[in-house]
């Protein structure tokens, strides 16, 4: 009788199951019918894409799985998510509207790392819990900002530090690196990076590739000092143990076209000695930053803005730094290649270039980049590199493609337009229609050697039990929209973007999903890491 009453059950309770096991035996995603690059560099598969639960379970030409959402992706290229290795998105990543990273999703990017140019947010712990409160737009991980590191530490001042300063940031490194970042950045160009000497960089380091960690630079020079400047960085990566990463490698100004060569020839013979040493780029020939560190000498600019102004009422110390500026005019076509983006003190100079501003009040352009700086300063975009160079460094494997820009809204000002259009460019433009590297070169820059260089094992290619950070685009509409004069445009081409599985650009809509994460690298349990002697 009991054996009757259970069986009442059994039919029922085996038909719920199977419905069950036949519901998980469904993938969450299948993209079918695409043209396949994993990353790798390789040349292309047709087949078909499957994620569930975030990540990614198979890839193959065969009979694609059932899925809850089929997508039919012929015609289409998917690829693993771009990951941009530079970015200044510290603040954007954590503000309420600036979070979802949509200029970077309508590029393709699933990933951006912050904390580069020795800037950014010092506490990674904090910050990485800041990002998981809610999400962002795309994953974010993080570099220990060398610069800031100091500047709390020792100020912006130029002189080494004491013991007792030396010891506050190595155990500041330290924590850093147990919170999960994943290498230590500088900017050798700005205060007060500009002021440390390279044994202090070179101690630093140790501690950071004690975990693995890169050690990513805005080197010293970009101009004539180029060499040099790579040299350090190679030094210091060969004497702390560091895989080196070279920030927006260029040659920068006039007197320097040309130079290209000499710098990939450096890095390629230290790579032939299996020192690690990497670069990125980004694919136009402006650059952009702040006009105070452009054009004036680091040794003027220490102790900040009021210093420099004080040496500038100096006679004799302000004829030295006319004298510094005046060349670096000269190997900028005397200022008319460098626009002003944005001036608080001066906000009719947006727009302009210096020389034009100097033309139109009866000035030159030395008085006119005295008087900005006396003031607020200002952001610049300067054509100082030239096409050629350009393309010659994107040919290189090592090479990553990189965007140096941040999360940001279309807005009135006009920044340069690479926060729009740097991926898109450098696989729309230069792969597809100018032909200079091929699509899978293109590609990887954007996924596996950007992976590689990082040390991420889990996203990157597309591969089982990869992260599922998917980009489905258009090779025959990709393209940047963006340019100089009206840089605030999305690009094209973009059909779908996937962060960890969940769908954050759909038929070229921008969802509003915050399915990016905070990418803690995890710290070697073998490694007792120690204060360097």
């Amino acid at each position: 009788m009991k054996i009757a009453r259970r069986s009442r059950y059994i039919g029922p309770l085996l038909l719920v199951l199977s419905i069950v096991i036949s519901a998980k035996a469904k993938d969450d995603l299948v993209l079918t019918g695409a043209t396949i690059y994993d990353g790798s560099g390789s040349s292309p598969v047709v087949g078909f894409v499957a994620v569930d639960n975030g990540k990614i379970t198979a890839v193959g030409d065969g009979q694609p799985p059932e899925a809850t959402w089929t997508i039919d992706a012929q015609g289409l290229i998917v690829c693993p998510g771009f990951i941009d290795l530079h970015t200044h998105s510290d603040s954007g990543v954590v503000s309420s509207t600036r979070r979802a990273c949509v200029n970077y999703l309508m590029q393709g990017c699933t990933t951006s790392v912050t904390g580069n140019c020795g800037g950014g947010k010092r506490l990674v712990g904090r910050f990485y819990d800041e990002i998981d409160e809610v999400g962002a737009g795309t994953n974010v991980a993080h570099l220990i900002p060398q610069g800031t590191l100091r500047r709390y530490v020792v100020g912006n001042e130029d002189r080494e530090a004491t013991k007792e300063e030396l010891q506050q940031m190595r155990d500041m490194v330290q924590q850093a690196m147990k919170d999960g970042a994943w290498g230590m950045s500088t900017g050798l160009i700005y205060s007060p990076g500009i002021f440390t000497p390279t044994e202090e960089l070179i101690d630093l380091a140790k501690l950071v590739s004690l975990q693995d960690g890169i050690y990513a630079s805005h080197i010293r020079n970009e101009e004539a000092e180029l060499l040099p400047a790579i040299e350090e960085a190679i030094r210091i990566g060969k004497e702390s143990g560091c895989p080196v990463h070279i920030s927006h490698i260029k040659s920068a100004g006039t007197s320097n076209w040309g130079s290209a060569h000499l710098a990939i020839r450096t890095i390629e013979e230290a790579r032939t000695q299996n020192q690690r040493v990497t670069a990125d780029q980004y694919p136009y020939t402006a650059l952009s930053t702040s006009l105070t560190p452009i054009l004036f000498p680091g040794w003027a600019r220490s102790g900040g803005r009021s210093k420099l102004a004080d040496r500038l009422d100096d006679p004799e110390l302000a004829a030295k730094i006319r004298a510094e500026v005046t060349k670096k005019l000269a190997d900028i076509s005397d200022g008319e290649r460098i626009f002003i983006v944005r001036c608080s003190s001066y906000p009719k100079y947006a727009g302009q270039n210096l020389k034009h501003i100097a033309e139109a009040e009866g000035s030159t352009s030395l008085a006119i980049a005295e008087k900005i700086v006396r003031g607020s300063g200002a952001s610049i975009v300067s054509f100082a590199m030239s096409e050629d160079d350009v393309r010659q460094i994107m040919k290189r494997p090592w090479v990553a493609t990189a965007s140096d820009a941040s999360t940001r809204l279309p807005s009135a000002s006009r920044p340069h337009p690479r926060g729009f259009g740097t991926f898109p460019r450098k696989l729309g433009y230069y792969a597809l229609r100018e032909e200079v590297i091929p699509l899978e070169h293109a590609i990887r820059s954007a996924t596996g050697l950007p992976a590689d260089i990082i040390g991420f094992s889990d996203r990157g290619y597309l591969k089982p039990g990869m992260a599922a950070d998917i980009v489905v685009f258009d090779p025959d509409k990709l393209i940047d929209k963006a340019t100089f004069d009206e840089p605030n445009h999305y690009s094209e081409g973009i059909q779908y973007v996937f962060v960890n599985g969940k769908v954050a650009v759909s038929e070229r809509v921008p969802t509003g999903a915050l399915a990016g994460k905070a990418l803690r690298k995890r710290q070697k349990e073998e490694t007792q890491m120690t204060p360097t002697k």
